[in-house]
C-alpha cells in the first residue's frame, strides 16, 4: 500500500531500532519510488529488512517519523482511534482526567501531535506536517473515543504556533477549529480552581505536567512564608495558599499571566494570602537578598532557558544563577523546590548545576525527592524527547 521505500544506510536508525520513532535525513541510504513530503513511506534497513511505516518530509533534517512497525498495519481511521482509545484508557488508569494531556505525541505513539483536555475543551498543537494531514481525523477520533464515557467536546482550538513548525515547512497557525467559543475555561487541579484561556496562554493555555509535583510541595507549605518564581498563572502559588501557607507571593515577567493569576486567587478566595508581583525574577531575586528577606520555601519553575544543544551552555548560567539566589533567600532548615523543563538540559547536567549553585551559596542540600512529569506525559524509553521535566524538593541549611 505504501509503495515509496525508504532505505537506511547501514548503520543507520539506531535510534528506531532502540525503540524511537526519529530517522534523520543523514540516515537514509535511499528513496525508492515518488511521494510528496507529508506521504507515509515504507522504511527498509539497508538489507531489506522491513522496519516499518512512517511519514516523510525531506524538509526537515527529522525526515521521518514513524507511525507503525506492524508489517501491513494501514493507517487509516480505525488505525487512529485506536492509538487514540489506548492513550485514554491509559490516562485513566494513571491520572485524574477532568483536565490532562491526552495525546503526547511520540509517547502515545502518534508523533507530532499533542492534545490537551481542559475539562470539556480540546487544545491541539501539530508540529510535524504527515500528523497535520492526520490532525482532523485525529480529533474527530477523539470526540467519538471520549463520547463513550459521556464526554461531550463543546469545542476545539488550535495552537499550532510553535517556531519549531517553520523547519517542518509549515507556517505557523492558531484559531478555532469549528464554532468559535468561550476560551476561558474554568478547570479544577488539586483541589485548585483555575479559568485557563486557550486562546492566549502559553503553549495550550496551562502548564498540565506539572500536576503531581504541585501537589507534592503542599507538605511543605503549610504555615509558612513562600516565594514561587516565574508563577505563569499562580499554580504553585495557589497550591502553596490551598495547602494552608500564611503568605505567598508570585512572581512573573508577564503581566498577561500576572493578571490572570490575581483572578486565580480571588476565584479560590486566597487574596488575602496569596498576592502576585510582575517583575523579572533574574533582577527581583538579588534585590531580596539585599532587604534581608527569608522565606521557608522558595519555588523555580522557570521556563525552559534552552531549546536546542547550542545554546545549553548559556542556560547553565541561567539555572545556575536562579538557584543560586533562590537558596539565599531560604531560611536555615527551610526548602527549595526547583526543576527544569528544557529536554536538553539532561539529568546529570541539571543535578550539577544545582550542586555548584549550592557550593556558591555556601549551603547543604537534603534532598527530599525528585519528581518527573506527570503521567500523562508519559516517559517513552528510547524516545528521549518525551522525558524533558526533572523537579527536586530540598531541604537547605547553612554550612555546619
Amino acid at each position: 500500500m505504501y509503495d515509496t521505500i525508504v532505505t537506511l544506510k547501514k548503520g543507520g536508525g539506531r535510534t528506531l531500532k532502540a525503540g524511537g520513532a526519529w530517522i534523520y535525513d543523514n540516515e537514509i541510504d535511499s528513496i525508492t519510488g515518488s511521494f510528496e513530503n507529508g506521504d507515509i513511506v515504507t522504511v527498509h534497513d539497508f538489507d531489506g529488512y522491513f522496519l516499518g511505516y512512517g511519514f516523510i518530509n525531506t524538509k526537515s533534517k527529522l525526515t521521518i517519523r514513524m507511525l507503525s512497525r506492524r508489517k501491513g498495519a494501514v493507517i487509516d481511521d480505525a488505525f487512529l482511534e485506536q492509538r487514540v482509545q489506548e492513550a485514554w484508557d491509559y490516562r485513566k488508569q494513571v491520572i485524574d482526567t477532568g483536565s490532562c494531556r491526552l495525546i503526547f505525541g511520540e509517547a502515545d505513539y502518534l508523533p507530532g501531535i499533542v492534545i490537551d483536555k481542559f475539562e470539556d475543551v480540546l487544545v491541539v498543537e501539530s508540529l510535524a506536517l504527515g500528523i497535520d494531514r492526520l490532525k482532523e481525523k485525529i480529533l474527530e477520533a477523539v470526540k467519538r473515543v471520549l463520547s463513550k464515557d459521556g464526554i461531550v467536546i463543546r469545542g476545539i482550538y488550535e495552537r499550532s504556533d510553535a517556531k519549531v513548525r517553520e523547519q517542518e515547512g509549515m507556517e505557523r497557525s492558531k484559531g478555532f477549529i469549528g464554532e468559535p467559543f468561550d476560551p476561558h475555561v474554568e478547570i479544577v487541579e488539586n483541589g485548585v480552581k483555575y479559568i485557563v484561556n486557550v486562546e492566549e496562554g502559553q503553549k495550550t493555555g496551562f502548564f498540565l505536567d506539572q500536576k503531581n509535583n504541585r501537589a507534592a510541595i503542599h507538605k511543605i507549605c503549610r504555615g509558612k512564608k513562600v516565594l514561587d518564581c516565574f508563577t505563569h498563572t499562580g499554580s504553585f502559588a495557589l497550591n502553596a495558599g490551598i495547602a494552608g501557607a500564611r503568605e505567598v507571593i508570585g512572581v512573573d515577567a508577564s503581566e498577561l499571566g500576572i493578571a490572570q493569576a490575581r483572578e486565580n486567587a480571588v476565584l479560590n478566595h486566597l487574596e488575602d494570602r496569596v498576592r502576585f508581583l510582575c517583575a523579572d525574577v533574574f533582577e527581583l531575586l538579588p534585590s531580596l537578598e539585599e532587604k534581608g528577606e527569608r522565606f521557608d520555601v522558595v519555588i523555580l519553575d522557570p521556563p525552559a532557558f534552552t531549546k536546542s544543544r547550542s545554546s545549553v551552555k548559556n542556560a547553565v548560567k541561567g539555572y545556575r544563577e536562579i538557584n543560586l539566589r533562590g537558596m539565599k533567600l531560604v531560611e536555615d532548615g527551610g526548602f527549595l523546590a526547583t526543576c527544569s523543563c528544557s529536554h536538553f538540559m539532561e539529568p546529570e547536567l541539571f543535578k550539577k548545576t544545582i550542586a555548584e549553585a549550592a557550593r556558591g551559596a555556601h549551603k547543604r542540600l537534603r534532598q527530599v525527592e525528585f519528581r518527573t512529569q506527570a503521567p500523562d506525559h508519559p516517559i517513552l524509553w528510547a524516545a528521549d524527547s518525551s522525558y524533558y521535566l526533572k523537579f527536586y524538593i530540598f531541604q537547605v541549611s547553612n554550612e555546619r
